[in-house]
């Protein structure tokens, strides 16, 4: 018989499009049948322009109630709970639907699963009353996938099985990428330098989210700094968020940093071609695979804020990782600026990670712990 797993989705952004599409046809190799439920952002996500849509998938209008400044969310699910092999979560104390799940789990015996960093990595309390109750969810359900190795440390830490986690690697299309950037002519690149008014020398570029864990005052002080070493060097800022009015100020008063909004494809991958860095000194998630696709380097801080994705950067083989100092960033960023030879070192680490970190991998993987929760709980 047909199994079949349900995998909700609080929002669905553009880039889990590929990976679902990958999951549904891997699964559907195993007789297992996937359905998608997904809704809507919270109002404060809205302007990141990332939503995404697939057709096959349910979406569901989801009920969002804003409580001391933050938002929480009822997501109702049309679906037939008790006729799942499995339902997949994703982990958020926000998600208040996800406790009627829990709840199903504990009293109907339904088979539950995480998937979830394994920690709010962003909080600034690691052990207030928020994160020890997101840890004692974390033991009440009978499978985890783990975002990255760095979030199932984190769930075995919490006291969960290590034989019921599945590491995923957390991915987007890297391989669309890819096929994007070699349709890329250095001729097109030169033009867009042309475009920006950026001159010969070298161009870091900014890639993501205009809001508060990117540290984008920081960037500033770092790229002041840099053009005060580097006379020639420029600043290219690619994203959306609630600080562009700060980005479009701090761009407006130097002329040789160029803000252009959020752009996707292959006119995200067009601009990057200008960079020779990637510079991000605040949270980094999955945007280091746009780093090892682009082959830009990603220079980054030993911050405290980044997802589990700054798992894949190996200081000094794909990227560098300073401490918490803007001399230490600033030092760095010009020693990779001035040496070619570091500069080529750190592009041939991305060159080899980017094999790595693919959907397709990461299907397979989300496929494999499907098949091996249910047995195990079955």
């Amino acid at each position: 018989m047909t199994q079949r797993v349900i995998i909700t989705q609080r929002r669905l952004t553009h880039y889990r499009i590929a990976f679902f599409e990958a999951l549904k046809l891997e699964l559907e190799k195993r007789g297992v049948q996937l359905i998608l439920v997904y809704g809507q952002p919270d109002p404060s996500e809205i302007i990141r322009n990332d939503a995404g849509n697939i057709d096959w998938a349910i979406c569901v209008k989801n009920l969002y109630f804003k409580i001391g400044g933050k938002y929480i969310v009822f997501q109702p699910n049309p679906i037939n709970f008790n006729k799942s092999d499995l339902v997949v979560l994703t982990q958020e104390n926000s998600i208040i639907s996800n406790y009627f799940y829990l709840l199903y789990r504990f009293f109907l015996s339904r088979k539950v699963a995480f998937w979830g960093h394994g920690a709010n990595l962003q909080s600034h309390k690691p052990n207030g009353l928020k994160e020890v109750f997101k840890r004692w969810t974390t033991n009440q359900v009978d499978w985890w996938f783990a975002y990255t190795q760095m979030s199932a440390d984190l769930v075995k830490a919490a006291g969960f099985p290590l034989n019921k986690i599945t590491v995923l690697n957390n991915s987007f299309d890297t391989s669309d990428l890819q096929r994007q950037r070699q349709t890329i002519t250095p001729n097109e690149t030169m033009s867009l330098r042309e475009l920006l008014g950026f001159g010969q020398g070298p161009v870091g570029v900014f890639v993501g989210s205009l809001y508060a864990d990117k540290r984008l005052d920081f960037l500033f002080s770092a790229a002041e700094t840099i053009r005060l070493k580097i006379p020639d060097f420029h600043l290219l800022i690619i994203g959306e968020g609630n600080e562009r009015d700060k980005v479009q100020a701090w761009c407006a008063a130097h002329p040789w940093a160029r803000w252009v909004g959020a752009r996707m494809g292959r006119e995200k991958t067009a601009y990057v071609s200008v960079a020779q860095v990637m510079l991000n000194p605040g949270l980094v998630g999955l945007g280091i695979l746009d780093s090892f696709v682009y082959e830009v380097p990603m220079l980054t801080t030993d911050c405290g804020l980044h997802s589990p994705e700054i798992s894949y950067l190996s200081d000094g083989v794909n990227g560098i990782m300073t401490a918490n100092d803007l001399n230490s960033y600033v030092s760095s960023c010009i020693s990779v600026l001035n040496n070619p030879s570091i500069l080529e070192l750190l592009k041939n680490g991305c060159r080899v990670c980017v094999q790595e970190y693919t959907v397709e991998n990461m299907a397979r993987r989300f496929a494999d712990g499907i098949i091996q929760a249910t047995l195990k709980i079955s």
